[in-house]
């Protein structure tokens, strides 16, 4: 059955979305449905990534909470920045931030944290995965700061998560 089917979430996610998007439930459309659900995913495996390995899930909480709040007080900030600066006097730059985390799990987590969080979006990262490139939309202080803001908030706890 793992053979045929997978990624049964995937799959079902498929089916469900194809009958949707028709709007018929056809036995040609049933059928068509069935097999994108059978083939997309076994002809997509190699491109999804091995499964994370969590090795301490306790702390994918405080992780939650964290960028929860990270993300509430940065939307509040870019919005203030928006409304009361002049687009000239707003400091937008890119910052190199050294990685010490290797993990692809904890990379693509970082990666969806700063790409989520208003004000900042990951655009590079090296091919040796030792540096991230970010853009900031406003960064009042030294890049110093913002790196070990990074590094202490995000890049520790993901380590710590995956590694």
């Amino acid at each position: 059955m793992n053979r045929w089917l997978s990624s049964l979430p995937l799959s079902v996610f498929l089916f469900s979305v194809w009958v949707v998007l028709n709007q018929s439930l056809d036995a040609a459309t049933l059928l068509l449905a069935a097999v994108l659900a059978i083939a997309v995913p076994m002809l997509t495996r190699s491109l999804r990534p091995a499964q994370a390995r969590v090795r301490n899930p306790a702390l994918l909480f405080k992780l939650a909470v964290r960028v929860t709040v990270d993300l509430v007080a940065s939307a509040f900030d870019v919005a203030r920045l928006l409304l009361t600066r002049r687009s000239a006097a707003i400091s937008s730059r890119f910052v190199q931030v050294p990685l010490d985390m290797r993990d692809p799990s904890g990379l693509a987590m970082l990666a969806m944290v700063l790409c989520l969080t208003p004000g900042t979006a990951w655009a590079e990262l090296a091919l040796d995965r030792s540096t991230l490139l970010i853009h900031v939309f406003d960064l009042d202080g030294e890049d110093e700061a913002f790196i070990a803001m990074i590094k202490q908030r995000y890049e520790r706890l993901l380590m710590e998560i995956f590694e």
